[in-house]
């Protein structure tokens, strides 16, 4: 009876009892025990700027951040969140008052939705979606509602007459990503304007996740939520520093919103990890002054690499949706003869020597992202073409 206890009980919570290990972790794994190139797990392979690490080891060097910094995050970081947001977005936001730094997003969403969600309550998120979403509207005992975004002319579109007839009287919260993580979609100005009518008619909350705010290509523009009438009250934004400076072991994020809603999410973040990261917070404080050219220098180069692997997967057989924004690339397995994702990922390091994600997992409608798979491009250029290169052995 090892491991048993006398109760008939599971031991895990049953609202989390649909969680197992995620399949970043089992990828990963796949990815050690056969020698494959992983572009499953979005991280990069190199780090960011050498300027932003010396800024972390001389916080350490000076006693910055060593003991416990200040609950809402330090000084220094939260003016300077409170700087990009006016200067990006024209976003003006209290450095005091209406700004929380964060365990990286992956806290600020899970504090976001146990402070703002009851049991009952109703979230609508947009599928497919980020593997924490679920677990964490879970979490919080509130009702996950998905809305599909769907193939359509090169890319995964929302439906905003999908959307408004998903919101009943139990919605509490919309939860959104754009740019979009799985699909690279991109919310339009048209889209996002739609979102904000439907939130304040219904008087509903909105968290946006932005952490690829700074890579978007092509024609597609980011806009926050929040700068929509009506929405600055209403809307908690949440960003990061590890996907813009390459520094994603760090898990510095931040959210920007109302004195009232700030101060909801700190009550839940505060019993959480209360505080973390001191001496990066310093750091990443430097990286958000940094000049324009090193975002336009980070998203030429994330854009070439973009380039270099969509054009692998097309010439390896795949259908291959380019994305708009983040750095995953979606592709679809049924011109290659295959149906099922999950499967074909399973046996990819094998055949072909390169890891992946299947889309399946982040959908609620699991048959909806059977046939789909995300590729990572957060990687060394010579990385990516010697991915591509294995991946032509498919079409063989």
């Amino acid at each position: 009876m090892t491991g048993m206890t006398s109760s008939s009980r599971p031991l895990l919570n049953r609202r989390l009892a649909e969680f197992g290990t995620t399949i970043f972790a089992e990828m990963s794994a796949l990815a050690l025990s056969t020698g494959s190139i992983n572009l499953g797990q979005g991280f990069p392979d190199t780090d960011g700027p050498e300027e932003v690490r010396e800024a972390a080891v001389r916080a350490l060097r000076d006693g910055r951040g060593n003991q416990y910094p200040p609950g809402p995050g330090v000084p220094e970081l939260r003016a300077a969140v409170v700087a990009h947001q006016e200067r990006r977005y024209g976003l003006s936001y209290d450095p005091d008052t209406e700004v929380l730094v964060t365990a990286g997003a992956t806290e600020a969403i899970a504090a976001a939705l146990l402070a703002l969600v009851e049991p009952g309550d109703e979230v609508i998120a947009l599928e497919p979606y980020y593997d924490s979403y679920a677990a964490c509207i879970a979490m919080a005992g509130g009702t996950r509602v998905p809305v599909t975004l769907r193939p359509h002319d090169g890319a995964f579109r929302l439906d905003l007459d999908e959307l408004r007839a998903a919101a009943t009287d139990r919605t509490r919260l919309l939860l959104l990503n754009t740019p979009h993580n799985p699909t690279g979609t991109v919310l339009t100005r048209a889209e996002l304007a739609a979102i904000a009518e439907l939130a304040v008619e219904r008087d509903l909350l909105v968290v946006t996740d932005e952490v690829y705010e700074h890579l978007v290509f092509d024609d597609a523009e980011h806009i926050p939520l929040a700068s929509f009438p009506g929405m600055r009250e209403r809307t908690v934004t949440i960003s990061s520093a590890g996907k813009t400076y390459s520094f994603t072991g760090w898990k510095v994020g931040w959210v920007t919103a109302s004195p009232a809603l700030v101060t909801a999410v700190r009550s839940a973040k505060q019993y959480l990890t209360y505080v973390s990261a001191g001496p990066f917070q310093y750091a990443v404080a430097e990286a958000l002054s940094l000049p324009d050219s090193y975002f336009d220098d980070f998203r030429a180069d994330m854009l070439a690499k973009r380039n270099i692997l969509a054009g692998g997967l097309e010439e390896a057989g795949f259908s291959v949706y380019r994305p708009a924004g983040t750095y995953f690339i979606t592709a679809d397995i049924r011109p290659l003869g295959e149906s099922d994702g999950i499967e074909f990922c399973r046996t990819l390091p094998e055949r072909a020597g390169v890891v992946a994600i299947p889309t399946a997992v982040f959908y609620d409608h699991r048959d909806q992202g059977a046939p789909f798979v995300r590729f990572a491009f957060c990687k060394q250029t010579h990385v990516l073409e010697e991915a591509a290169s294995r991946l032509k052995t498919l079409s063989v």
